[in-house]
């Protein structure tokens, strides 16, 4: 999480769409940087309005613009899966290393979700039910869009390094798991489409 004082601005760190690269080219710009532990650099937009909000707005006299990046649903669910085939991770039950993309779309699929599949919803991170969403959505498909609104809102030039990137691995699906995956995101697939384009929600 990034907070810009001067531009009234807050970036939330949606899991797997980029923030630690955009962490790296933006904390020097940020006024508050919060990159660990993941609890805190991932603050929810829920999180953030029940705690982190009203601090800011009782400290600054003003409310500030929330923003964050949505990743298409089923590619972020594959970004997961890719991220827990690491070599380090330290957490062997977390670990993806021993099935296959289909297997562990499947099990995200169950309820109760099993440990190495309860990764959430990018929904519930950005819009939770009955509470106040993020701002504005940026697609991280279309991240220069992102880069472009960045660069007016804080008015200078930002180079995304390439950095925290999972292995490379196969993210075939059966054509029944892709119905069932669909099945399980719809909420996540339906403000996807919203966002459109690459454009603001």
């Amino acid at each position: 999480m990034l907070v810009f004082w001067e531009q009234r601005l807050v970036f939330l760190a949606t899991p797997k769409t980029g923030s630690t690269a955009l962490a790296v080219a933006l904390e020097s710009l940020a006024s508050v940087s919060i990159q660990r532990p993941p609890v805190l650099k991932h603050t929810t937009v829920q999180r953030y309005h029940r705690f982190i909000g009203p601090y800011l707005k009782v400290a600054s006299g003003h409310d500030f613009t929330t923003v964050a990046l949505m990743r298409e649903p089923v590619d972020w669910l594959g970004s997961w899966y890719r991220f827990r085939r690491r070599e380090d991770l330290l957490d062997e039950n977390a670990s993806t290393r021993n099935m296959s993309f289909d297997d562990f779309a499947n099990a995200y699929c169950e309820t109760p979700q099993p440990g190495f599949a309860n990764v959430g919803a990018q929904s519930r991170f950005l819009t939770p039910p009955g509470r106040q969403p993020v701002d504005r959505i940026f697609r991280y498909e279309d991240i220069g869009t992102f880069v472009d609104f960045l660069e007016d809102r804080l008015n200078c030039e930002i180079i995304l390094p390439r950095l925290n990137v999972s292995p490379e691995a196969d993210l075939a699906l059966r054509p029944e798991t892709l119905v069932r995956l669909q099945h399980k995101m719809a909420e996540d697939l339906a403000l996807y489409s919203e966002i459109g384009g690459g454009t603001a929600r």
